[in-house]
């Protein structure tokens, strides 16, 4: 790919070729495009011998690499490292190897990283995503314990805390996060049943709808009873003309999106800081959406903001 100082794009090299086959010396169109004529010949060398193909980016990779680790110990650094775990320091005195070496092997297979293995199997965690907006939701809920009126525990301390804890019960934060964007929205609930998961929805579908997102064509949920049995949850997907997808029993990497965002939300919003009461906290979540959609970089989105994607549609920022 050129980078972003470079006198040529691969429309200024098509630019170059029409210039010099209107009948354009060569030299004068080098220095129009301020290049030198070396780098103008080598474009109209390459457009001759293959054509439109020839003014693409070529990788810098060598043809051949002879001194490349075989292929069979590669496989052994590959089977070591999903089998125990271990890293580059730990694995290369194991297979004989430098640690850089086992590291640019493990980074070659995308292993470097153990938050891409699961772990009990040591499988590459496949992830996926879709190719536009409301085509997917991940819905969910999370249960949080409520705040009593001057703080918990970590306002007061454990053993003061626990005095004031007592009969607080919970809230249920249900969330609704689209699969290309990331948008997210979020509801707290006292509770968690169908009746409460169907208005949800239909509250989140009319967000996502403002937001530019206008269909909810399928909704993937786990598999709690209210999205299994619920006729209100079947009436309102009904409404909204999508479909129901539940996740495989006992896997959540299924809905790893909503449940990244339920990491997060903990994080940035519930554990953020000691809160006084639970009328507090419960203000707060409208902020942390705000900033979560319009402003907190993404990493899966190159950095940017989930609105970013719903105002470009096409992904161009990724």
């Amino acid at each position: 790919m050129s980078h972003r100082n470079a006198r040529l794009t691969v429309h200024g090299r098509r630019l170059l070729i029409e210039r010099v086959r209107s009948g354009r010396p060569v030299s004068h169109v080098a220095a129009e495009m301020g290049i030198s004529r070396p780098t103008a010949h080598k474009w109209l060398r390459r457009w001759r011998q293959e054509g439109e193909a020839g003014l693409h980016d070529r990788p810098s990779r060598p043809r051949t690499t002879p001194h490349r680790t075989p292929a069979a110990l590669e496989a052994r650094v590959c089977r070591l490292r999903r089998d125990r775990k271990l890293g580059p320091a730990r694995l290369g005195p194991v297979l004989g190897l430098p640690a850089s070496t086992v590291h640019r092997i493990l980074a070659r297979h995308g292993l470097n990283r153990l938050a891409f293995l699961d772990r009990p199997t040591g499988q590459v965690i496949r992830r996926y995503e879709r190719r536009r907006a409301g085509v997917l939701v991940h819905v969910d809920v999370k249960k949080l314990g409520r705040i009593p009126d001057g703080g918990g525990h970590k306002v007061l301390g454990r053993q003061a805390g626990r005095a004031t804890r007592s009969n607080m019960g919970f809230d249920y934060i249900h969330s609704a996060v689209d699969d290309h964007t990331r948008l997210a929205y979020s509801e707290i609930h006292g509770d968690e049943k169908a009746a409460t998961c169907a208005t949800f929805l239909r509250r989140a579908a009319a967000f996502f709808a403002a937001h530019g997102i206008d269909r909810v064509e399928r909704v993937l949920t786990d598999n709690a009873w209210p999205y299994r049995k619920s006729f209100a949850w079947r009436d309102a997907l009904t409404d909204l003309g999508a479909a129901g997808k539940l996740t495989r029993a006992y896997r959540p990497q299924t809905n790893g999106k909503v449940e990244r965002f339920n990491r997060t939300l903990l994080d940035e919003w519930a554990y953020l800081r000691p809160y006084t009461s639970n009328t507090e906290r419960t203000a707060a979540l409208a902020d942390f959406l705000h900033t979560y959609n319009h402003h907190r970089c993404h990493t899966a989105l190159g950095g940017h903001p989930p609105i970013t994607r719903v105002n470009n549609p096409a992904g161009q920022y990724t």
